[in-house]
């Protein structure tokens, strides 16, 4: 199962997509009992109540925020947590009061403000830290792992741009917070040996083993979507014309992980500590 995210604020979101695909046969798209688009709790309700049984589920979002770069979250702040399970709590105890998972009450708290990129030039004084990119911000280690790879990474400390993807993970932090410990969130939890997990991903990183380049990772047609699930041996998805990117992200995505959850690489990276697992967490597939 491959779920592409958002952070964008109201109850129910165009830019989240649920694509699942079985053992062989084409990927196709879940949607919402009575509804066209999910919401963040929907997409709750169905990894609790609803997985099938032994699913791989990969998230398009970052499940934690830099922390090897300076030691710590939010360096010089006494209340910065001290792992990735600890970051998802604090983000949704702040966050108590905002509707639909949303994350807006974290990122404008008085002293936690310092550290992100906000709209509106508010740039907080926290977030060029001695070592973060310039343009960027902050890198976890799989960050840097995925720009190796060709990826254009940025910050989850940076909330402005199209490329932005810090509003997303935080929401996606309150939703992991949420799950309680009922499905394993890897590498922040070991990977099980039967049952669901819950995975980063990164879905330009299935683009790129479709055949795509990190610069054209997104698929707006129904062609260019089966052209690229034929290079990954899947069936083709039925449809002509034009795709939203979020669906086609999905479903391509649904696809690579059928092919890339045997190769015992791809859970085993290099760089990968027991101390990064714990804090920074990964992005199932980056080398």
């Amino acid at each position: 199962m491959a779920i592409d995210w958002s952070g964008a604020l109201g109850p129910r979101q165009k830019g989240i997509a649920v694509a699942l695909c079985g053992l062989e046969g084409a990927p196709r798209l879940l949607r919402p009992a009575g509804h066209t688009h999910w919401s963040r709790k929907d997409v709750l309700d169905l990894l609790l109540h609803d997985l099938p049984q032994d699913t791989l589920v990969g998230l398009d979002l970052g499940i934690s925020l830099p922390f090897a770069d300076a030691g710590a979250f939010f360096p010089d702040w006494s209340d910065s947590p001290a792992d990735a399970r600890a970051l998802w709590a604090l983000i949704d105890t702040i966050c108590a009061q905002d509707e639909h998972l949303a994350a807006a009450s974290f990122v404008d708290h008085p002293e936690l403000s310092a550290y992100f990129r906000r709209h509106g030039g508010r740039e907080g004084p926290r977030f060029h830290l001695p070592g973060a990119d310039h343009r960027r911000g902050r890198m976890r280690v799989t960050e840097q792992a995925q720009a190796r790879a060709g990826c254009k990474p940025y910050s989850n400390f940076n909330l402005v741009g199209a490329a932005q993807v810090g509003k997303s993970s935080l929401t996606g932090m309150r939703l992991l917070h949420r799950l309680g410990g009922a499905v394993p969130v890897w590498p922040i939890d070991p990977l099980p040996e039967t049952g669901s997990v819950v995975t980063e991903i990164y879905t330009t990183l299935a683009a790129v083993a479709a055949g795509r380049t990190a610069g054209r990772a997104k698929m707006t047609d129904y062609p260019a979507l089966n052209a690229a699930l034929a290079v990954l041996g899947s069936p083709q998805v039925e449809g002509f014309g034009p795709i939203d990117d979020h669906s086609a992200d999905a479903l391509l995505t649904a696809a690579w992980l059928r092919t890339a959850a045997p190769r015992a690489d791809l859970w085993e990276p290099a760089d990968l500590t027991p101390e990064l697992a714990r804090t920074e967490g990964w992005t199932f597939g980056a080398p």
